[in-house]
């Protein structure tokens, strides 16, 4: 199991947690942090005893975007995985999620600051948990900067037009119940819970088939922006070889029998 000094990572049966551990600085992005969420997006993708992510920060807040420190010149730490960034030059992106998509449903608790890159990253999760004292944003026209982590491209597709240029235009914060009205996070709970209820949705994923799981993800995405038809098409191709598994048989006689299913990626 991997992490670094930034990235923490731990398993609770089927979900493996990946934790922004950097709270001092709202945990904010840095390079150990981001070499961490990579290797974590990989373990997932590798392991099939994993069935589903859940990203979150210590220390009572999500994150608060780039290291403006860093950026404006003052070093950046962990130099010692400048070697990871000269072998995959787009390391950071996959990180952030906007090269790079989990098989595994991704599901993000969010407690405390999700702006900028935090915002940003988020939209590359797929369920998302907030507490209720929770602030998003795309901060970056306030400081001169472009959102360039996916956020004009991504963000129109998630919420209405009307919203994510808003949110893009004004740069200003939004809360919780916003976040949750436009439709950028399903569910607002206490604060201190994001994590516990990230936990029980992931569980309830984790209950279900995998394969069945992972192809109903993958078809999500892959027909968004087809035609109906088109859509339509890719979904029997992705869907049907699930009915020929042994998972899927599995379930049916798991529920003839009135008992739990036992999946086994078959």
């Amino acid at each position: 199991m991997g992490g670094t000094e930034h990235l923490t990572v731990r398993r609770e049966g089927a979900t493996l947690v990946l934790t922004l551990n950097r709270p001092d600085a709202r945990n904010a992005l840095s390079l150990p942090m981001l070499v961490g969420l990579y290797d974590g997006w990989l373990e997932a993708d590798d392991d099939d005893e994993i069935r589903s992510i859940v990203l979150t920060g210590a220390g009572g807040s999500f994150c608060a975007g780039m290291d403006l420190k860093a950026l404006a010149g003052n070093g950046m730490q962990g130099e010692h995985y400048r070697d990871r960034l000269k072998a995959d030059p787009d390391l950071h992106w996959k990180a952030m999620l906007r090269h790079h998509r989990p098989r595994k449903p991704v599901i993000a608790a969010v407690e405390g600051y999700c702006v900028a890159g935090g915002t940003e990253i988020l939209q590359g999760t797929d369920i998302r948990v907030a507490g209720e004292s929770a602030t998003f944003g795309l901060f970056e026209v306030r400081r001169g900067l472009f959102p360039i982590g996916g956020s004009t491209v991504r963000l129109q597709r998630q919420i209405p037009r009307t919203h994510a240029l808003e949110m893009l235009l004004t740069g200003r914060p939004y809360s919780a119940r916003e976040a949750a009205d436009t439709g950028l996070i399903g569910h607002v709970v206490p604060d201190g819970t994001a994590l516990g209820a990230a936990l029980e949705i992931a569980e309830q994923i984790n209950a279900c088939g995998p394969l069945a799981v992972e192809a109903v993800k993958a078809s999500v995405y892959e027909t968004a922006e087809m035609t109906e038809t088109d859509g339509l098409a890719a979904e029997l191709a992705r869907g049907w070889p699930v009915f020929d598994t042994a998972d899927a048989k599995e379930g049916a006689r798991a529920f003839a029998e009135k008992r739990p299913p036992v999946y086994k990626r078959h």
